[in-house]
């Protein structure tokens, strides 16, 4: 019998609706669960800094937890750098801090406040007084994919046509169009996240699980027995069929 495996989608600085799928998950699976989460941890929503202590103490616990790294934890990460770095996948006028993007409630959530006018040489001090050191640790040591013999798990996707032992962590953090518009089987069943859609859907060769909770929509977790799948809801397990 395979064993199932969960994920959850980016959740966003949602810790209330991370507490909610725990609880579905503890409930169809166990305390022990094995759980992928699909990373953006963090920005936009008002508890980034929680969310990170409940996914670090549940690693130190020693939980079959696989935490990915997303896009928005490189950007924070990058950010608390000597030099804050900025992504080259972002257009000029757009930067971490940027509400668009959600840094700033993520600073937020560190108990760090600041205006335009604040001198962004200050605002990065403060962060990197403020951010505890294991929250650096872990937002750097954050896997890229995880696979089992069925399905792989990336926070965007992968690039299609090129082997998942050799995806670029470019593509694994932010690939969309390319990665969306394929429909061949790429050997395992993806699963990612990334780019929010109304619900969580099967394309066939992959299954989005980023359902909006960074815009304040419910968090989505889902159950895997190989490449079967179902949604977690109150009532339990709901079928996680391809799209016809």
């Amino acid at each position: 019998m395979t064993r199932p495996i969960y994920a959850i989608g980016d959740i966003h600085g949602q810790l209330n609706e991370l507490t909610r799928v725990l609880a579905l998950i503890e409930a169809d699976g166990g305390e022990n669960a094995e759980i992928v989460f699909m990373g953006d941890y963090t920005d936009r929503g008002p508890a980034s800094a929680q969310v990170l202590d409940v996914l670090i103490d549940g690693v130190a616990q020693g939980k079959p937890w696989h935490c990915l790294k997303g896009n928005h934890d490189r950007m924070f990460s990058w950010f608390l750098q000597e030099y804050p770095r900025h992504d080259a996948y972002l257009p000029v006028y757009l930067y971490w801090l940027h509400e668009r993007l959600g840094g700033d409630k993520t600073l937020a959530s560190y108990d760090i406040a600041f205006t335009e006018t604040d001198r962004a040489l200050n605002v990065h001090a403060r962060a990197r007084n403020a951010v505890p050191q294991s929250h650096v640790e872990f937002l750097n040591g954050l896997a890229l994919s995880f696979e089992t013999p069925d399905l792989f798990f990336a926070h965007a996707g992968i690039r299609p046509g090129v082997p998942l032992g050799q995806q670029d962590e470019e593509d694994l953090l932010w690939i969309r169009k390319e990665f969306h518009i394929d429909q061949r089987d790429h050997g395992k069943l993806v699963v990612h996240g990334h780019t929010p859609v109304e619900r969580a859907t099967h394309y066939g060769n992959r299954v989005n699980i980023d359902v909006g909770a960074g815009y304040g929509k419910p968090l989505c977790a889902v159950v895997f027995e190989g490449r079967t799948c179902w949604t977690l809801e109150d009532e339990g397990r709901v079928p996680l069929l391809p799209k016809p």
